[in-house]
């Protein structure tokens, strides 16, 4: 492969972590006077960070309160029912194995993704976890993108991201780096087609393929 880094998005193309994210919006909307959301709801709903994703929820003058009961809720619970998606460990084994560095590059809080990256053991395989709340910016901005390139001593005209939403297209192109699309998450194929993805795949054991990469750990 001809990538030396490889940004992979956590939520729906690392981890699988929607019904826990779910079972927190099911916690809060109640206590703030509205209806629980169904799991569709909140699947369409996240992508763009928490506080975007609340907003489809609750009037923007009313986010800072559900965030109140939605945070110390996610940090009591988040690891309940979080697993990798198939195929990761494999997937960041053997790009280890080939001197290709591997990291998180998610809108998911910062200080959640590294504990739930060490939590499922994959931490060792990663060279570094950059969520929400490491900067002041989030993707697509493309200031994220190189402030974590640069962490890296990353370029981007060597560096592919791995992703499964609009947002991770937009980031990608932004940057200037490869994409590679993966339907495991929030969106479609086709979805992601139209968002500017010219390579969906279904799943990270076919990303691995791809990329000729061993799968044997």
């Amino acid at each position: 492969m001809r990538f030396r880094t490889v940004l992979f998005d956590l939520d729906g193309t690392l981890i699988e972590h929607l019904p826990a994210i779910h079972r927190c919006y099911v916690h809060t909307l109640p206590q703030l006077g509205y209806p629980a959301p169904s799991y569709e709801e909140v699947k369409r709903a996240i992508g763009g960070g928490l506080p975007r994703a609340m907003g489809k929820f609750v009037p923007p003058e009313r986010v800072d309160e559900a965030l109140a009961i939605y945070r110390p809720y996610w940090d009591e619970t988040m690891l309940e029912g979080v697993e990798l998606m198939p195929g990761a460990t494999e997937i960041l084994q053997a790009l280890q194995r080939t001197g290709v560095q591997a990291a998180v590059f998610t809108n998911k809080h910062g200080p959640s993704a590294r504990r739930i990256c060490a939590h499922l053991g994959v931490e060792p395989l990663l060279a570094d976890v950059v969520g929400a709340g490491d900067t002041d910016w989030l993707k697509p901005e493309p200031r994220f993108a190189a402030w974590t390139l640069a962490r890296l001593d990353a370029a981007a005209a060597d560096t592919c991201l791995v992703g499964d939403s609009p947002f991770d297209v937009a980031a990608a192109q932004q940057a200037g780096m490869a994409f590679v699309g993966v339907t495991t998450g929030t969106h479609t194929e086709a979805q992601l087609r139209e968002a500017g993805a010219t390579h969906v795949v279904a799943d990270l054991a076919s990303v691995a393929a791809a990329w000729a990469l061993e799968s044997s750990g």
